[in-house]
């Protein structure tokens, strides 16, 4: 009998679900109110070209139900890692700006940043393929200014109102939540083949930039076009680049995978080892300046977050540096509970009408009210700003502020109407008094609609390594689809990019190659290109195999010379302890092969000795290998030699063999400098 309730009770819960169980295709789209919407890829503008209406009641409701779908890991950007530091100006900016942070060459100002990935839970890896997260707050005298960036200069969309679906598409797919941290799969290249104006994205995306070495050597973008406006309310069009003092370096594909499965820490690692090491990281902030005259003379629109402005003809203006000091004392505390926004201004910087930064500036802050638990979140110690903040703001969960008083409006004559507004002559906001009019319209300017040009530039960018890498990213990716009517869709979309782009990946995924295509743009951009970055082997990791018996008098002048000139060096031998020489120097082993692996290192430097067996030999071997075929850079002195001439190496692009100890050193620090060695030969 009880068995039979229960079975009756199973049945009813079940029909009670089949209510909620919706099959979405073929239907039409409404809003949650079930009211039919004619348009759901533009926002409501004032005039094409104008400003989000927060009248737009359908925008809201899709983005407020997107910024409240995760609780409590932040629905983008949950892998991440913060930092304090400072930001030095170089020159003063008042021509441009009335920012009081940028008004005079030498000033400081306290920062924080966080880096982090986009797609992948909290508990991903570091070093999947994606878009990094590149997010600065700035703790100025007048408020908190944040500058949201990503290490990428375009995004996937024009509008904020599809921000939920490119984010939907890439995120692991909802009937068996795979693939994690990956947009190897049939929805994110759907969304690609269907929304046409990510084509510039997805080349930032298949390219080395999306694998970086390091957040030490990584750029960031504040992707929108804003204003800086100065003391005489004269506006100027700006875009930020923060500019690695290190150079822009990658690591390559099997590499990245290999470590995720190693170092699923590696980024965040390299960053706080660096800074407890006391080897700062270092960026120049540069600003890009268009008068307001001039927003219309490009052969692309300057508020399209699609598009960059070539530095050709936009040229980058170096005015300061940020230099990342101290690692967090506890990572949910600051880290976790930071909360950024590009609505987060200070008077002089100023916002514009790109449609998707309209969209941000109302989204972060709802994002914020679910993710810390209503609106003090500026409260938190990590948003606190340093200097006071007095408004009639009162209550809500985790209000720390006790006001004292009863006056809690405005006006008011009972606390002689304060707080008081403050005159912009004074230092208060005020926005910019841009003329705008239009008719209401969900549109998007024909400005927009070149989508392929500007993915052709960068294609045209990069060096043959780099082409080539982006070819087998294609392939890799798209591979992994497994509706083949999508994969023919992404072939004959970039085929309006490069011909010779698609044909290549086409023939590896079993796709039919296009017959035309191809953009007609010729010109290139150099500084898009990894290969002209600064090249330095300073901070770089090296891993040396080591085993009893070596000739430690040459040894030890070596590892002087490459640590004065900045390297970091790690012991590797079969065991943990100590190798001793062949004059009785010891030298510390730091790893064992098996506790660390040839792809977390930048190179490696292969002693040996005369204490080896099968085993030391054989680990030794692939470890060399490995790195041969990462292109790393390869060293090797004495008994070392012998691997690199038993595996016809020797004489290999980037690989260094002599026992002339002064030479070697050179050498092989050229050769770390150069970070990888793409005309070699693999065997």
């Amino acid at each position: 009998m009880k068995e039979n309730e229960k079975r009756i009770n199973e049945s009813s819960k079940h029909e009670q679900l089949d209510h909620y169980r919706v099959d979405d295709s073929g239907k039409d789209l409404t809003t949650n109110q079930g009211l039919k919407m004619s348009e759901d890829e533009f926002s409501l503008k004032a005039g094409e070209r104008g400003p989000t209406l927060m009248e737009d009641f359908h925008f809201r409701e899709k983005i407020t139900h997107f910024d409240h779908e995760r609780i409590p890991e932040r629905v983008v950007h949950a892998r991440g890692y913060g930092v304090h530091g400072e930001f030095e100006v170089y020159e003063s900016m008042k021509k441009y700006t009335k920012a009081k942070f940028l008004s005079e060459a030498g000033k400081k100002t306290p920062v924080f940043v966080r880096f982090s990935t986009v797609v992948g839970f909290r508990g991903s890896a570091d070093t999947v393929r994606d878009v990094r997260g590149f997010a600065t707050k700035f703790y100025t005298e007048e408020g908190n200014y944040d500058l949201v960036a990503n290490n990428m200069p375009v995004f996937f969309i024009q509008d904020g109102i599809k921000f939920p679906d490119i984010v939907h598409a890439i995120k692991p797919e909802p009937h068996n939540e795979m693939p994690q941290a990956s947009g190897a799969h049939d929805t994110f290249w759907d969304f690609v083949a269907n929304n046409q104006e990510s084509a510039h994205q997805v080349m930032w995306l298949m390219s080395d930039r999306a694998i970086p070495r390091s957040y030490r050597m990584m750029q960031g973008f504040g992707i929108h076009a804003f204003r800086f406006v100065n003391e005489d309310g004269k506006a100027h069009f700006v875009k930020f680049h923060w500019i690695p003092k290190l150079g822009v370096h990658s690591l390559v594909w099997d590499e990245a995978q290999k470590i995720a499965g190693k170092d699923p820490d590696y980024n965040r690692r390299d960053l706080y080892d660096a800074i407890e090491k006391g080897d700062y990281p270092e960026y120049e902030l540069g600003v890009q300046i268009i008068e307001e005259k001039d927003e219309h003379n490009f052969d692309f629109d300057i508020l399209d977050s699609t598009k960059i402005w070539p530095e050709e003809d936009v040229p980058v203006q170096i005015i300061g540096k940020m230099t990342l000091n101290r690692n967090v004392d506890n990572v949910f505390a600051e880290t976790e509970q930071v909360a950024f926004h590009p609505g987060h201004v200070v008077p002089g910087i100023d916002f514009t009408n790109d449609p998707l930064l309209q969209g941000r500036l109302f989204s972060y802050t709802d994002t914020q009210l679910i993710r810390l638990g209503g609106p003090n979140f500026h409260e938190i110690p990590i948003n606190r700003p340093v200097c006071p903040f007095t408004n009639n703001q009162r209550d809500g969960y985790h209000r720390q502020t006790i006001n004292q008083g009863k006056v809690a409006y405005h006006n008011n004559s009972l606390a002689a109407n304060t707080p008081a507004t403050v005159p912009k002559e004074q230092g208060g906001f005020e926005h910019y008094q841009e003329k705008v009019e239009g008719r209401k319209v969900r549109a998007r300017s024909e400005s927009f609609k070149d989508h392929f040009s500007q993915a052709k530039l960068f294609w045209n960018s990069m060096s043959e390594p780099e082409k080539m890498h982006i070819k087998q990213a294609f392939a890799f990716e798209v591979g992994k689809v497994k509706n083949k009517a999508i994969r023919q869709q992404v072939v004959d979309m970039f085929a309006n990019v490069d011909l010779e782009l698609a044909t290549a990946f086409a023939k590896d995924i079993g796709a039919t190659p296009p017959a035309k295509g191809g953009s007609s743009v010729t010109k290139s951009s150099p500084v898009l290109s990894q290969e002209n970055t600064m090249k330095t082997a300073v901070t770089r990791k090296v891993g040396v195999i080591l085993n009893n018996g070596f000739n430690d008098m040459d040894v030890k002048t070596i590892f002087d010379t490459l640590k004065e000139v900045g390297l970091h060096l790690e012991v590797i031998s079969e065991k943990q302890g100590e190798v001793t020489g062949e004059n009785g120097v010891q030298i510390m082993v730091d790893h064992t092969f098996t506790t660390t692996d040839s792809v977390v290192y930048d190179a490696l430097y292969i002693v040996g000795g005369n204490g080896e067996n099968k085993k030391f030999h054989m680990e030794t071997t692939k470890f060399l290998h490995e790195a041969f075929m990462h292109y790393k850079p390869i060293g090797a002195t004495h008994d070392g030699k012998k691997w690199l001439v038993e595996n016809e190496m020797a004489t290999s692009k980037g690989v260094v063999a002599t026992d002339d100890i002064n030479k070697f050193a050179t050498l092989f620090v050229e050769a770390i400098a150069a970070h990888r060695h793409w005309d070699r030969e693999i065997i």
